[in-house]
């Protein structure tokens, strides 16, 4: 009785788990790299517990938007790659819930010292000495316009222009890039430029200190606003200045843009000169967090490097990658990595095509 009992249990668990698991979660070849999934899920449990406002039911709402996009089929092909980039959003949002007390001591003295022990001077005081309006708005366009504009134009032409998977690829390594970058700003918090000419080398660092919008003030005096001077006075994270996010955003989005239109590389690379001129111009970061933002950025495409697609320098844009049989679209399959699969674990993009087969075709209808 007791075997029968067993395995009529065992029967219907298995017709259960069949029926209500995804079968790519069913099937799914687990390895090493799918504990990315249990730290961004301890990560979130421990912020929602952070997290004093929204209250307790609009919190519910979220992670049931959450949970029902990574359970439906065609949403998970959106949700599951943004997840690295909505940790990163809610966790730099968590920040001003963590109280002061329980955070570690903010670093005043070490980037001004390294800056000098490295280059031999303060580049940023040198960089902001001289001001004028010309160079305010200047340094504005990449540091206040194009730097939050440039993702989601970066994530439409990878997109349009690349081999399907580079977007879902892109999203994971911009997401955990700047996840990094956060972590690393909550456990060793250093004081940016502006800090020095305000309150002086001296002066100890405590959370209970307002953001500063530094140069950005000249702005909202300029156009007669106050929109940095209350965006930075009420930041959750005052004391970020190392690793610099501004510099791995544009370094990691040059990375992706350069992969698949190389001709476009001396353009990247002119746009971070100009974005890390802005970054001193304003006070708001050493050149040493501008080279450890770039490492960061550089670590994050050299771990995707493995993943990407290859790229046809013959085709114009993504729908040259598939191919009309029967009068169905077929990816052609020379976008795929030889080193990777459709089976292989380390390969996550078979669904991400099935979706561009599936789009092509309703597109062409």
């Amino acid at each position: 009785m007791t075997i029968l009992f067993m395995e009529l249990e065992k029967s219907f668990w298995l017709r259960f788990t069949k029926r209500y698991i995804p079968p790519e979660l069913y099937y799914h070849s687990w390895t090493i790299y799918d504990f990315q999934y249990l730290f961004l899920l301890i990560l979130g449990i421990l912020l929602f517990k952070i997290i004093e406002f929204p209250g307790i039911f609009l919190k519910f709402l979220i992670v049931c938007i959450f949970a029902i996009g990574l359970y439906l089929p065609v949403p998970r092909k959106f949700f599951l790659p943004f997840l690295p980039i909505a940790s990163w959003l809610v966790l730099f949002y968590s920040c001003r819930f963590i109280p002061g007390s329980n955070r570690p001591h903010i670093y005043v003295s070490v980037l001004p010292a390294l800056e000098n022990i490295l280059y031999g001077d303060n580049l940023s005081a040198i960089i902001a000495k001289h001001t004028n309006v010309f160079k305010d708005v200047l340094a504005w366009l990449p540091y206040g316009v194009i730097h939050f504009t440039l993702p989601f134009l970066t994530s439409l032409g990878l997109w349009w222009y690349g081999p399907p998977g580079i977007l879902a690829i892109f999203s994971r390594s911009f997401g955990y890039m700047n996840l990094a970058g956060v972590l690393t700003q909550l456990v060793f918090p250093c004081s940016p430029p502006w800090y020095e000419y305000t309150y002086g080398m001296n002066t100890p660092a405590e959370y209970t200190m307002p953001g500063n919008p530094g140069g950005l003030a000249r702005i909202d005096e300029l156009f007669g606003s106050n929109t940095y001077t209350n965006t930075f006075n009420g930041s959750p994270m005052v004391f970020g200045a190392f690793p610099s996010l501004h510099s791995g955003c544009a370094i990691i989005q040059a990375l992706f843009i350069s992969y698949i239109i190389p001709k476009s590389r001396l353009f990247c690379f002119a746009y971070i000169m100009w974005i890390w001129w802005a970054c001193m111009y304003f006070t708001h970061h050493y050149m040493v967090d501008l080279v450890g933002g770039g490492i960061y950025a550089v670590f994050a495409f050299w771990f995707a490097w493995d993943y990407l697609p290859f790229v046809n320098e013959h085709y114009k844009n993504r729908w040259d990658y598939f191919k009309e049989k029967n009068g169905v679209l077929l990816p052609t399959n020379n976008h795929i990595n030889n080193n990777l699969s459709f089976d292989s674990p380390k390969f996550d993009n078979n669904d991400d095509l099935e979706i561009e087969i599936a789009t092509t075709i309703i597109i062409h209808q």
